[in-house]
């Protein structure tokens, strides 16, 4: 086949070329993502129970969902949050779960539940997180909010149909309903409950089919036509009369409006009454392509809106996605040149063009693997794709050094291109193995790290293999090709191309290189073996050293990188039952501190550009709280692209909360960009107690601990006080009246929680129509003691005759987590100041025991990044281990020993010291990438160790003395090494030198590389060469010429 392929350049040139079109053509197939998929499986079970308790929901739902579902398989860990009138069972799902027959399996459990209280609504199961946000459009207009959700419906439809964009949600709106609120004295008059008014609104509001009728003709429908479509024929509608038989209309003892349901669930964007269109992507879609047919939406619906009516995008989370895209892309090409230009330093131009132009053929061949097995363009597999530069160029070298050399014992070009690939044939195989090994163990990593980092070896694997096939089949024949075409030149050309470039550049770079490699190097490898137990004791040291960096947290290690994207943001959480209007005073604030630091920022680092492009209040929601209510909220800044701008978040983000000062109102104000990538929460403690009150001691405890170092922000826990509550209960006696506790509930909720009266539908859009009290006299705790509860023959009794009434307060929420009353205490750290493993360590030392010992009960869970990040370490180091072992049979096989291989391994640890070293220097944290770089240096360092071994025992074969083996060995070997290390590093040294913001989660990886292979190339040359000596020393080294 290499023969074949060698002497016909149509067969060579035809397998590129379909490489490089399968590739090309694939393309637009493959799907472009920040990071590959890497949320867990949910499955999400909600009931909602008006008006109960975080305690009622937590005996009447959570507890029996628990068991229902108890039996089932696949489930890694049961959530019950109980809140305020409802109840929300999270179950995350294994790898191996059938997420639609989970969800099928769990709706038939809780379906299957008869106990439950009647007052509940039907229970809802769904699958939780499988679609991702793209981009939102803000539209910001001076309209009622009735008809701004009409015209953002409209807008929904035409994105829908039009533009084939199928996840589009309008936010910023609550139910939309007409509520009637009546006036206590009226109805009290005309001896009415708010139920019997609300009854009676139902009754009269009907649109029913009533049959037909057939004449000799034709034939007629009968429907009956008497629902309210407005608030205009509501407030006409008949509700009793008076005792002169005056008509009582509902406008005479109601005020009707049209309106949402919830004040606080607003949006003002730009300080404008705006509408939020929130667009999103399921798991199969790419965003970029979302993106560009919003953008033309969003084009063409500008020069369509009305007068008044401005249309923006905002809270695009693609953005980042494209420039972190086009970042790499830019960086791979500079890569490649640099590749090309290394290689270009040590062969001919045309030589060079060729061992670099395998590069673009396997990264084509790769890709179209890519999109057949439905793998996408990332952050991590375009990683996957630079790091596979160096093992590509190694193969590359050894082939092309290989054909040189038969060349030189005076073989004929095509025989000594056949010749010369089918010698090396072996020893690329084997470590293309030995590569498959290291990395093949990295596909089982596990955990939300694990999916993302195991893109690296998916790609990498498949772009080796195609770069196996070019090695083989298509660069024997160009390179023969260019030998022959360089023979054609003058002798002295031909005979010396390195040489003969006319380059002085390059002429003075080789003389300099070859006397280093003939001189030098020798000199310096002839040192070590001499001192050979000194050299491994300083190298022995030299690691110790390298492990004390990290013991001294000189380098800290954290989970991932801190990601620098286009938002920050202020999430606000007052005290539960704080008004509107107290947290739009805070939202004041916030909003003015925003815009100052915004303009100063603009002036200092934007050259007058301004960097906070839109501001978004949105009132009612928080990420960090999972509630609702007005005391909640967030300000959200949407800020000058990360690619164009010169301002870092973090320290925008310090400015604004410095020039925010301390509020008294918020019980939680946290700054921060929201969260981009896999991990969590940088520290989340989990707590496990029955009783609330000692979870809620342990919970305050442990946020002071948490507090005292420097570094952390935003420390808060997921239990909060609610609402102060008034428990009312019967009287003794009360009976006597024919009252019970039913009668007295029911009219007590319907008038101060409100009762629909119908639901009616105008266009596509459901109204609600709700009865309740008037807000004023609702407001009135005087007016609820003095509430007229109305009996069966029609009497009024005040309340407070008939009941009594104590205070309360309970928790916002209840969370059960595998059935144990649990609270969660979270914090954000600075990771140049202090890393969430030194928190999580200390705290297991110093606070974890003492609480412990307080309360007996207690269990803590580590979750966050610190219990993703150690899932994720256990399995890399597991495949590590596996895949080390792979090396080890294979070099056994191979060299027929069990000491060489471990002699040849022991360069691995080497590469560890360039790893620390190279994050102490350029002021790194040690993070998971980073480790995911060390171990992938485990192939190319491996190979260089083989290659160097193999010439060490052809030397010994042939009769040298093993000192001048060793010597001989080296210097042969350094030309590959060094050529392979240098094109490595240059393919990857834009992506080092980068200061794009967008390159953050990037280079803690590539200065594992580029450093660990530097140190391990620099000490395995005297490394190898001590070791086998001491091997020697200790008898434990043979010629193998006899072995068979």
């Amino acid at each position: 086949m290499i023969a074949f392929f060698t002497r016909h350049p149509t067969a060579a040139n035809l397998l590129m070329l379909s490489l490089l079109i399968l590739g090309l053509t694939s393309l637009p197939d493959i799907k472009r993502e920040t990071f590959p998929e890497f949320t867990p499986l949910y499955v999400v079970a909600s009931i909602v129970y008006p008006g109960a308790s975080p305690e009622e929901v937590e005996e009447s739902l959570c507890v029996r969902m628990e068991d229902a579902v108890d039996g089932l398989a696949n489930i890694i860990e049961k959530r019950c949050e109980a809140l305020e009138g409802a109840a929300k069972l999270t179950l995350k799902l294994d790898d191996q779960a059938d997420l639609g027959r989970m969800t099928f399996d769990v709706q038939t459990q809780i379906n299957a539940i008869n106990d439950f209280p009647d007052e509940i609504e039907t229970p809802i199961v769904q699958e939780l997180n499988r679609n991702d946000p793209v981009v939102d459009i803000a539209i910001s207009a001076p309209l009622p909010w009735p008809e701004l959700k009409a015209y953002s419906e409209e807008l929904k439809r035409k994105l829908q149909l039009d533009y084939e964009v199928d996840l589009v949600e309008v936010s910023g709106f609550s139910d939309h309903e007409f509520r009637i609120e009546l006036d206590l004295q009226a109805i009290r008059q005309m001896g009415l409950s708010i139920s019997d008014i609300a009854n009676q609104v139902s009754m009269q509001n009907v649109k029913l089919p009533s049959g037909n009728v057939e004449t000799l003709e034709k034939e007629f429908l009968i429907r009956f036509e008497g629902r309210s479509s407005s608030v205009e024929s509501l407030a006409n509608m008949v509700v009793g009369a008076s005792s002169n038989g005056a008509i009582i209309r509902l406008s005479d003892v109601a005020v009707i409006t049209d309106r949402f349901a919830l004040d606080e669930q607003k949006v003002l964007f730009d300080e404008q009454t705006s509408a939020i269109i929130k667009i999103s992507k399921n798991k199969q879609e790419d965003a970029l392509r979302i993106k560009d047919k919003v953008q033309a939406f969003v084009d063409a619906e500008r020069k369509l809106a009305p007068q008044g009516v401005v249309i923006s995008l905002t809270n695009d989370m693609s953005s980042v996605l494209l420039d972190r895209i086009k970042m790499m892309l830019k960086n791979g090409w500079q890569g490649i040149a640099l590749v090309f230009l290394t290689l270009w330093l040590f062969f001919n131009i045309r030589y060079s063009f060729w061992v670099a132009a395998g590069l673009p053929v396997a990264f084509l061949g790769g890709l179209f693997l890519m999109a057949t097995l439905g793998l996408s363009i990332n952050m991590m597999s375009l990683v996957g794709l630079l790091m596979a530069i160096g093992i590509i160029m190694d193969d590359a070298i050894v082939i092309a050094e290989s054909i040189a050399s038969h060349i030189d014992r005076g073989q004929k070009i095509n025989d000594a291109v056949i010749n010369g690939v089918k010698k090396v044939l072996p020893g690329v195989v084997s470590s293309f193995l030995t590569t498959v090994c290291i990395f093949g163990g990295l596909l089982f990593l596990n955990g939300e790290m694990g999916a993302v980092l195991k893109a690296v070896p998916q790609v990498l694997l498949l772009v080796l293999s195609i770069s196996l096939i070019e090695a083989f089949f298509i660069l024997p024949n160009h390179l023969s090709h260019a030998l022959n075409a360089e023979a054609e030149k003058e002798n002295r050309e031909s005979n010396d191309s390195a040489k003969g470039s006319g380059y002085r550049f390059k002429q003075a770079f080789i003389e300099k290189f070859e006397n280093f490699r003939n001189n030098s190097l020798p000199k310096a490898v002839k040192f070590c073996v001499h001192y050979r137990y000194g050299f491994m004791g300083s190298l022995l040291a030299l690691m110790l050293i390298s492990i004390s960096l990290l013991a001294s947290s000189l380098v800290r290690f954290t989970p991932f990188p801190e990601l620098d994207g286009d938002i920050a943001e202020a999430r606000i959480i007052l005290a539960p039952g704080a008004t509107l209007m107290q947290t739009e005073k805070v939202m004041d604030a916030l909003v003015s501190a925003a815009v100052k630091v915004g303009a100063q920022f603009s002036e200092e680092f934007e050259e007058g550009t301004p960097l906070i492009q839109h501001i978004t209040r949105q009132y009612g929601s928080n990420a960090d709280a999972n509630e609702a209510g007005p005391h909640l909220a967030t300000v959200r800044l949407d800020l000058l692209g990360a690619e164009l701008r010169n301002s870092i978040i973090g320290d925008l983000i310090i400015a604004w909360q410095k020039e925010v000062g301390t509020l008294s109102e918020p019980v939680s104000l946290v700054f921060k960009e929201p969260t981009i990538g896999p991990g969590g929460r940088d520290v989340e403690l989990r707590i496990k107690h029955p009783d609330l009150a000692a979870l809620k001691d342990v919970s305050v405890t442990i946020q002071q601990y948490l507090k005292q170092f420097e570094g952390i922000s935003g420390v808060m826990d997921d239990m909060r006080m609610g609402k102060e509550e008034i428990l009312v209960s019967v009287r003794p006696g009360a009976e006597s009246y024919g009252i019970n506790a039913q009668l007295i509930a029911s009219q007590l909720r319907a008038a101060f929680f409100g009762q629909r009266a119908d639901q009616i539908q105008v266009g596509v859009e459901n109204i609600n129509i709700e009865v309740r009290l008037n807000k004023t006299q609702a407001g009135d705790l005087g007016q609820l003691a003095n509430f007229p509860i109305i009996t069966a023959d029609g009497s009024q009794i005040p309340l407070a005759s008939l009941a009594q009434f104590e205070f309360s307060r309970s928790y916002v929420r209840i969370n059960r987590i595998d059935g144990l009353r649990s609270v969660s205490v979270y914090g954000d750290t600075d990771n140049n100041k202090i890393s969430s493993f030194e928190i999580i360590n200390d705290f297991k030392l110093n606070m974890m025991p003492k609480l412990l010992e307080q309360y007996p009960e207690l269990r803590f869970d580590f979750e966050g990044q610190a219990k993703d990040a150690a899932e994720t370490g256990k399995s890399m180091g597991k495949g590590f281990l596996i895949g080390l072992f792979g090396v080890f049979v294979i070099l056994s096989f191979q060299f027929r020993s069990y000491i060489e291989p471990i002699m040849v391994m022991l360069a691995i640890p080497l590469a560890f010291i360039g790893v620390v070293w190279g994050h102490f220097l350029l002021g790194h944290s040690l993070s998971m990438p980073s480790m995911m770089g060390f171990v992938s240096l485990a192939g190319i360092v491996v190979n260089d160790s083989i290659l160097l071994v193999q010439y060490i025992r052809h030397h010994i074969d042939e009769g040298d003395e093993i000192h001048h083996a060793v010597v001989l060995a080296s210097r042969e070997r350094f030309r590959a090494v060094f050529i392979t290390s240098l094109t490595t590093a240059a393919g990857l040294l834009p992506l080092l030198l980068e200061t794009s913001l967008q390159a953050q989660i990037i280079q803690p990886l590539v200065i594992s590389i580029v450093f660990g292979i530097f140190a391990s190339t620099a000490l395995v040359l005297f490394m190898i060469p001590c070791m086998y000596v001491i091997l020697s020393d200790f008898g434990l080294t043979r010629s193998h010429g006899s072995k068979s």
